[in-house]
């Protein structure tokens, strides 16, 4: 009797035991299974990522990731991959007699949020050769991405010595963004003045920048203008400063 008895409680275990593996394979597979992440709702803190104190001084990336994770998307539409900045420099005009003289602007300043920004340039010879206006620009793409292409209008004002064109600006720009810092850059306009008039001026500038400290940079482009009064051409070496 008492041996038959514990046959019966040995097999009443067995099934217990194996009703219990079978319920955890049903949960298993079915997906009712949760097990809280180790360190969940936890913010990083140095201490956790045991980092070196000297390296996060020094780095203002992880100091403004450990404070708050950046949304990069929302960065990647706003924030732009090309910085604001003020040029000044030398303007020489090869096909004017070979004369120099001054070229001064500024470049993408940004109006509010929107992708719009403003441009404006000057450059003369001293001697009956000159240019300059302002144009708006509104960029199509992400202001984050590293190629970014924009319609511009505006003013422009065009003299080559007798000949003078001025009204409406209108045209295109593309630019080629090789770092977010702004340490350099390649951009290409084409520009008309007056468009559809007998004083159309064309403006074609491919410009080049590179960067010496975060602030400074040395930049230079190559314009090539055509109209009634004939073509000209101009190259320009600028010291450019962006905040």
């Amino acid at each position: 009797m008492g041996m038959g008895l514990r046959f019966c409680r040995s097999i009443a275990r067995d099934q217990t035991v194996k009703a219990g593996v079978g319920v955890a394979i049903a949960m298993v597979s079915t997906g009712f299974v949760w097990v809280k992440p180790s360190g969940a709702n936890q913010p990083l803190t140095e201490d956790r990522l045991n980092l070196d104190p000297a390296l996060i001084e020094n780095s203002p990336t992880l100091q403004r990731w450990l404070k708050q994770t950046p949304n990069l998307f929302e960065e990647n539409q706003q924030d732009p991959a090309f910085l604001p900045r003020v040029r000044l420099g030398y303007s020489y005009f090869p096909t004017t007699d070979q004369s120099s003289g001054l070229g001064l602007g500024m470049e993408d300043w940004f109006i509010g949020a929107l992708p719009l920004s403003f441009s404006a340039d000057y450059h003369t010879n001293f001697q009956g050769q000159q240019a300059g206006g302002g144009n708006l620009q509104y960029y199509l793409l992400p202001l984050g991405w590293s190629v970014n292409i924009t319609p511009l209008v505006g003013y422009r004002a065009v003299q080559q010595d007798d000949y003078h064109s001025d009204g409406i600006n209108v045209g295109g720009k593309v630019i080629f963004a090789l770092s977010r810092t702004g340490a350099a850059d390649i951009r290409f306009s084409q520009m008309f003045t007056a468009p559809g008039s007998t004083n159309e001026v064309g403006t074609s500038t491919l410009s080049v920048g590179y960067g010496l400290t975060p602030h400074w940079r040395l930049a230079t482009d190559l314009q090539q203008q055509n109209s009634l009064g004939g073509k000209d051409s101009r190259v320009g070496l600028y010291l450019e400063w962006q905040p």
